[in-house]
Parts: C-alpha cells; sequence; structure tokens
C-alpha cells in the first residue's frame, strides 16, 4: 500500500496530463453513486459539509471524504479537508492513500481547464481569477496548460491575499497581477475564473464583452452565487454533470425564478467530451459558462492517474 502526499501529488499531477486524464474519464465507463451530502450545523456560523464520494471503473475503487468548513478562513486554516482511498476493483484491496486536499484541489483546476479547451476561444490569452483561496493558483496553472496566456489577473477582498497568490507564481512569458478593480477586469478578460465562498453575485453581466468565458468554480450550494442572473442568461450555460442543476446557487436559482430553463443547459463534459454537445461558438462571439459542482469520476481519474505514474 502506498501513501501519496500532496508533495507526491504535485510531482507527479501536471496539469496538461491530468486534463487529458480526465478528458479520457468522461468519455469512458466510470460508475458513480451519488454522493452523500450531509450538512453539519455550526453555531453562529456558516454551516460545514461532510462529503462521501465513491466511483469505480473496471480495474479501480476508489471513495473520498471531504469536510468543507466556510469558517476555516478565519482561523488561518484551509477550507477543505480531504482524503482518497484508491482500492483494487476486484479485490477490495486498499493501494493507496492519497492527500484529498491537493486532489481535488488539481482535479478541480483541471476540470475547469478542460470545460476551457472545449469552450474558450483558442486565443484567448487574458485571465481573471477571482477569489485567493486554495485553488487560485491551481486553476491559473491548469487554464494556462489549455491557452497561450499572457496576461492573468488576480482579485480578491483582501490586496494582500491576491498578491500572496501572484507571488507564488512563476509562469514564465506571463504577467501576473493583482486588480482591484473587479468591474474593469471583467470587462478586459478573456477567460474570468471564479472560486469563491461567495453568497452574493461577485460577476455581472453588464460588465462582460462577447466572446469571453465564465468559469464557476465556487457556489456548491444553492445559496451561494458568483454570477449574477444577467450573466447567466447571457450565456451558452454548461456543467461538468447534471448534479449542479439542483446543487449549485448560480444554477439552481435562476431556473427556480425562470431566468434559465433546463432546455438552456446545453450540456455537460460528458457530452461535450464526446462531441454530442451543441456548437458552441459559429460566430466566435458567444458568452460561454462553465459551472463546476464537482464529481467523483474526476478524482478517480487523478488518484489512478497519480497511483500508477508512482508505480513507474
Amino acid at each position: 500500500m502506498h501513501f501519496i502526499d500532496a508533495q507526491d501529488l504535485a510531482r507527479v499531477l501536471d496539469y496538461a496530463a491530468l486534463v487529458n486524464a480526465l478528458e479520457v474519464a468522461f468519455r469512458g465507463s466510470v460508475t458513480v453513486p451519488p454522493r452523500h451530502h450531509h450538512t453539519v450545523p455550526v453555531a453562529d456560523g456558516q454551516d460545514a459539509t461532510l462529503l462521501v464520494m465513491p466511483a469505480w471503473d473496471s480495474t479501480y475503487l476508489g471513495i473520498k471524504t471531504a469536510t468543507v468548513m466556510p469558517e476555516n478562513g478565519a482561523l488561518g486554516l484551509p477550507g477543505v479537508h480531504a482524503n482518497y482511498q484508491l482500492l483494487d476493483r476486484r479485490t477490495g484491496a486498499v493501494l493507496a492513500f492519497l492527500d484529498g486536499v491537493e486532489l481535488t484541489a488539481r482535479r478541480t483546476a483541471a476540470a475547469s481547464a478542460l470545460a476551457s479547451r472545449y469552450l474558450s476561444r483558442m486565443e484567448a490569452a487574458r485571465l481573471l481569477v477571482v477569489g485567493t483561496g486554495t485553488l487560485a493558483p491551481h486553476l491559473i496553472r491548469a487554464h494556462a496548460s489549455q491557452r497561450a496566456l499572457t496576461h492573468v489577473q488576480v482579485w480578491g477582498r483582501r490586496l494582500e491575499r491576491a498578491a500572496s497568490v501572484v507571488d507564488s507564481l512563476d509562469l514564465p512569458g506571463v504577467t501576473v497581477e493583482t486588480v482591484s478593480d473587479l468591474r474593469s477586469a471583467v470587462s478586459d478578460a478573456d477567460i474570468i475564473s471564479c472560486a469563491t465562498l461567495s453568497l452574493e453575485p461577485l460577476i455581472h453581466g453588464e460588465w462582460m464583452s462577447p466572446g469571453q468565458h465564465l468559469d464557476l468554480v465556487g457556489g456548491f450550494t444553492p445559496h451561494m452565487r458568483e454570477a449574477d442572473d444577467i450573466a447567466i442568461a447571457k450565456a451558452r450555460v454548461f456543467v461538468d454533470t447534471y448534479d449542479a442543476v439542483h446543487t449549485a446557487g448560480d444554477i439552481c436559482d435562476p431556473l427556480k425564478h425562470g431566468v434559465i430553463s433546463d432546455a438552456d443547459i446545453l450540456g455537460t463534459l460528458f457530452t461535450l467530451t464526446l462531441g454530442e454537445a451543441p456548437a458552441v461558438r459559429p460566430e466566435g462571439n458567444e458568452i460561454t459558462l462553465f459551472k463546476s459542482a464537482g464529481t467523483a469520476i474526476e478524482d478517480l481519474a487523478g488518484a489512478v492517474l497519480a497511483y500508477e505514474k508512482m508505480q513507474g
């Protein structure tokens, strides 16, 4: 049995390879039972979440357990803790324990980058990342694996945290900087990637420009919103899986209020990778939107890639 820690995962899960592994997984045959999603009440604060996410294919079986603690930021702690067990599908024997936080961050960012492969313009060069948490540098590196970025801006409510994200990056040939004027930054970006726990929309549709791609990664409960109704209504909407329709506020809230209908959800990572989704950019000026809710397929694909690379 192997223990694959965060440093191991950082070494073996380069984003280009991980994006390709996710693409293969979404095209393949993976069983994903409904994930267990439990609300853990927190006195005088935002409720916490316990997740249990199993998945298996013909060779491997994996189980992730994760906690999402919105109050941890005030304690200087990560908001997500997780671990992953990879088992032999035939015998049930445990093959590896993996650091679930690093695995989750990398596979989440890679899923957004996979969506960008299909939904953003090929010539997209300017990326705006909204949010300064654990995911921010992962999203930047993942998006950079798919598009020839020349300019990256990072916005956060606290400028010093945005500066910390910028300082952590080394992207040759790419200008990386903080930005304080969110409206202007949104208007100028080619790709906008949001990873926050915001309860109120940060991205406003009236700020957006033709041809942009909006990547919404946070907002994992029905009460969270990263984009307003105008942004949602303007966009051609895609999700990682249809679970997002029921769990993510940026999708279920506009559906509930008639801003969009079920017919406006144009596809998933399954239909995109299989070529079954409708044409995305016949004129090149549509606004596209990808809402990520997370799926155990991504965890399994990342864990298998790491395990097999560690095996040599």
